[in-house]
């Protein structure tokens, strides 16, 4: 076939005008993958931010082992105990009514000046008036399980640190300490050197001296209980194969703890069930002269929960128990509650004055495996991004599927194997019509987007959008941890609070709504319902993770927002809407100032009244002016004790009969209230991440026409001024430091 002509160079030039621009491989990879990486860190900042953590606000971040923590029960018997919260026990200033659990958490032992993972296997020991809790501190960078301990001396509501009191070079946990002969012992895990360690206090409870080894095998979760004239000791030997799953239990006897032990006749015991597995769960305890076990029960796999037995018989050749009821109330919460998903160890002691039971429980909020769950659906969004970027490359001709020749020639070299040589020659035969695939392939799919038309463009934008999509899906699930939005510790103490709303029939919707959103909020204990008008729901209509009360009015007013409720238990009422929805967060955020200024009104919605006459302004206006003098208690948290006893007062009467007079002003009428008993300043705003007005999806908003609502309220505010004095002293923004007064 003859060659071709040539072609004129004005051709040629006009050809390669028509071509759009070639792109560079490298230069393609790094912008998209820049735009990308700058995509991920903007919504890790929008969808992750947080106002500034100080040191006492810090939490618990799980890993792959979960987020335990410690909590505290109460009780007039091992089998009657109640979380610490419904002792309403106070834990000083600022802690305010009542302590809550977890009492010990991660964040708490970081505070002492070491870094921890989680707190689990709690101990106590009892000395006096003081209680010692010894437990298994993570050490985040090495894995490896530390004893640390703390103090408390009111009877488990508030804790110490003391810090790290026994660190080897192997993992410990599992601290059980005990005394005998006027010394103190401790006996951890120790299964990782292979045997089993006694401990003697040195100087109680700072520093541990290796007393001897028990035995000289890898047992786990191991215990000894002074029962019927000999010394018990309880645990798993894992030392053969399976063992350490199955968790089977296994005992020995001795005169003294310090052995010598003499192994029992059934090791390793079993109940009836012998696939139940019987692994210790804490120390056992005694009551009314009955011998009880603490078992993990793991049934269901790896969420363990506690299980009690009763020792029926324990002699050196017969061992009996069997499973006796025993519950714990436990919060519905999920992975919202500090244990909502499984707890695995229990240690019941009676306080010395022989009135209360003590327990300490650990507990997870997470899902077990759920850290790699989530790093494994994370990198799959990663993954489909990446392929979709070479792809995108490919069909804009940036990167063409192109491998090198000599990858598939066949190499000159001698050899003397002809039958070597055949094979070698059909194995380049098909590695070469593999990649003359790959080739063709290439160029179906090479340069079939023109970037350079509307239509290439929007290819490519909808491609870039799916991109970020999925870069944006992968950061959320490796970076997000689990999603449940954690209470904030103050000086190391949680509480909880209860959600106040005041609705009538017509809002029903907003109410479920309402109602199932808040429950799972982690220091939420109660929702009470205030109905004014119309049938009040059902309790089956509502779902709810905590109690709901409904109080039924007799009359519709607005001062029944704040009636005295003697049967609120908390200090502290959230006085929410039912049509505002905000996250968990937010929440436990206000909550967390609140309890730092537990003498103010703590909430979202800041306004300003100022002018001569006084003007009702709203949050624009404030910002513009630098500073607001009124929080609406339409989502603020106050003092239900102090705050409903003012707007209830002689002096109160008259604002009340305004607010029924113009069925408006409540919150305005408790602002004056607040602020005329006091020379500083009685009012706390804390900005939210977002917050929604439901009543504008719904119609029933009972605030509509907003030039109409603040012209009442003006005259609300001229009226209560020259009642109760002047309201213009103003709280400036950005006065507290931690970014959520800005």
């Amino acid at each position: 076939m003859p060659p071709s002509p040539p072609q004129p160079p004005s051709a040629v030039g006009a050809h390669r005008r028509r071509q759009p621009p070639a792109l560079s491989a490298a230069a393609y990879l790094a912008a998209t993958l820049a735009f990308l990486v700058i995509a991920a860190l903007a919504y890790s900042r929008a969808a992750f931010r947080r106002f500034p953590h100080p040191p006492a606000t810090r939490r618990c971040h799980p890993d792959a082992e979960g987020s335990w923590s410690a909590g505290i029960f109460l009780g007039d018997s091992p089998f009657s105990l109640k979380p610490i919260e419904h002792w309403g026990i106070s834990g000083g200033d600022g802690a305010t009514q009542p302590v809550a659990n977890p009492v010990v958490t991660c964040a708490d032992v970081t505070e002492a000046g070491f870094p921890s993972s989680f707190v689990a296997n709690p101990f106590l020991f009892i000395q006096g008036d003081a209680i010692y809790m010894f437990f298994e501190t993570k050490n985040p960078v090495t894995s490896q399980g530390d004893i640390a301990a703390a103090i408390s001396k009111d009877a488990g509501a508030t804790w110490q640190q003391l810090g790290v009191v026994l660190d080897e070079e192997w993992h410990l946990s599992y601290p059980y300490v005990f005394s005998y002969e006027n010394k103190t012992y401790m006996m951890p895990e120790s299964s990782k050197k292979g045997n089993l360690q006694l401990y003697y206090a040195v100087d109680f409870p700072l520093k541990w001296k290796l007393e001897k080894v028990l035995l000289e095998r890898p047992l786990v979760d191991s215990v000894i209980v002074n029962f019927q004239g000999y010394y018990w000791l309880l645990g798993s030997d894992i030392s053969s194969y399976g063992s350490k799953q199955r968790g089977e239990l296994c005992i020995w006897y001795s005169s003294s703890p310090l052995g010598p032990w003499n192994p029992h006749k059934q090791n390793s015991v079993h109940n009836n069930d012998k696939t139940l597995r019987t692994r210790n769960g804490g120390r056992p305890f005694i009551y009314n002269g009955k011998l009880y076990r603490i078992g993990k029960d793991s049934s269901d796999g790896s969420n363990y929960s506690i299980q009690v037995f009763k020792v029926e018989v324990l002699a050196a050749n017969r061992y009996e128990e069997v499973v006796v009821p025993f519950s714990i109330e436990k919060a519905m919460k999920g992975r919202y509650a500090w244990n909502g998903e499984r707890s695995h160890h229990l240690d019941i002691q009676q306080l010395p004055l022989g009135q209360l039971w003590i327990g300490v429980m650990d507990g997870d909020r997470v899902p077990a495996g759920d850290s790699v769950h989530r790093l494994t659906i994370g990198y799959m969004f990663y993954g489909v991004a990446s392929i979709l970027i070479l792809l995108l490359g490919a069909l804009i001709g940036a990167i063409k599927c192109i491998l090198p020749l000599r990858w598939y020639l066949p190499h000159t070299e001698k050899r003397s194997d002809i039958f070597k040589t055949d094979k070698q020659a059909i194995l380049c035969h098909k590695f070469s019509s593999l990649i003359c695939n790959v080739h063709k392939l290439g160029s179906l799919i090479g340069g079939r987007i023109n970037y350079r038309t509307w239509k290439g463009r929007v290819c490519i934008a909808v491609t870039i959008l799916i991109l970020v999509v999925l870069t944006c899906f992968g950061t959320h699930y490796i970076f997000s941890g689990n999603g449940a939005e954690e209470p904030y510790p103050v000086n190391g103490w949680y509480s909880q609070f209860t959600l106040l709303t005041m609705t009538y029939d017509a809002r029903i919707w907003n109410l479920k709504m309402f109602v199932e959103h808040y429950s799972k909020c982690a220091s939420v204990r109660e929702i009470v319902v205030v109905w004014n008008k119309g049938r009040p729901p059902s309790q089956g209509e509502l779902k709810s993770m905590v109690p709901v009360r409904i109080r039924v009015e007799n009359k519709n007013t607005l001062n029944n927002r704040f009636n005295v409720d003697k049967e609120i238990k908390t200090r502290a009422v959230m006085e929410l809407d039912d049509d505002i929805m905000m996250t968990c967060d937010d929440l436990e955020r206000g909550f967390k100032v609140w309890r730092e200024h537990p003498d103010r009104i703590v909430g979202y919605y800041p306004r300003l009244a100022e002018g001569r006459p006084l003007r009702y302004r709203n949050e624009g206006f404030a910002r513009q002016q630098g500073g607001y003098n009124i929080i609406l208690t339409g989502a603020a948290f106050m003092d239900h004790g102090l705050a409903f006893k003012r707007y209830w007062s002689k002096e109160a009467e008259v604002g009340r009969k305004i607010v029924d007079s113009f069925f408006n002003c409540e919150d305005v009428l408790l602002n004056f209230l607040f602020a005329n008993v006091s020379s500083v300043s009685t009012v706390e705003y804390v900005k939210p991440a977002w917050a929604i007005d439901m009543s504008k999806f719904s119609g029933v908003a009972i605030s509509r026409n907003t030039q109409a609502h603040y012209h009442i309220r003006s005259k609300c505010l001229s009226i209560f001024s020259r009642i109760y004095g002047n309201l213009t002293s103003k709280r400036f923004f950005n006065s507290r430091g931690d970014g959520g007064d800005v």
